[in-house]
């Protein structure tokens, strides 16, 4: 019970720091959805390698670039979407940086016809918060996240 507590304490926190800056910044978004599902990861099952720092980070970083990209080839359609879908699973896999909530991204991007300024922000940043916000408060509460010998693995 006390693990769950701290998990869920944890993501509501993290959440709503990021919620606070949305609500500061009116030019720029803080928040997507995607980053609630990884809260649920790095806080509920933090030594998954789904939850790993560079899952997480790149996970969200390539799978908004693919959305970026399809909708920049081939703008808003159905095929579009799941092509979108697809070639970030694709890349992730190649690139070994699996992180399922990522897999939104795209669809994000090319719903809301999105450039390549939101591969920066919201995702680059929030996820990095994310991450950073994960080793802090799980290396407070002396929770495995990460170690140094997962990034040689």
């Amino acid at each position: 019970m006390k693990n769950n507590l701290i998990a869920g304490f944890g993501g509501f926190l993290c959440i709503a720091v990021l919620s606070y800056l949305n609500s500061l910044d009116e030019t720029n978004l803080w928040l997507i959805p995607p980053f609630g599902a990884s809260m649920v990861l790095v806080m509920a099952v933090n030594e998954s390698p789904l939850a790993h720092p560079k899952n997480v980070f790149f996970g969200h970083l390539i799978s908004a670039f693919a959305g970026v990209l399809v909708f920049w080839i081939l703008g808003y359609s159905a095929i579009s979407l799941g092509l979108g879908v697809g070639l970030a699973i694709f890349l992730m896999m190649v690139t070994d940086t699996i992180h399922p909530p990522a897999g939104a991204n795209p669809i994000i991007a090319i719903l809301g016809a999105k450039g390549m300024s939101f591969i920066i922000m919201p995702v680059a940043i929030g996820a990095f918060f994310i991450v950073l916000f994960a080793v802090i408060y799980n290396k407070l509460l002396h929770r495995k996240y990460f170690s140094l010998e997962d990034f040689r693995n």
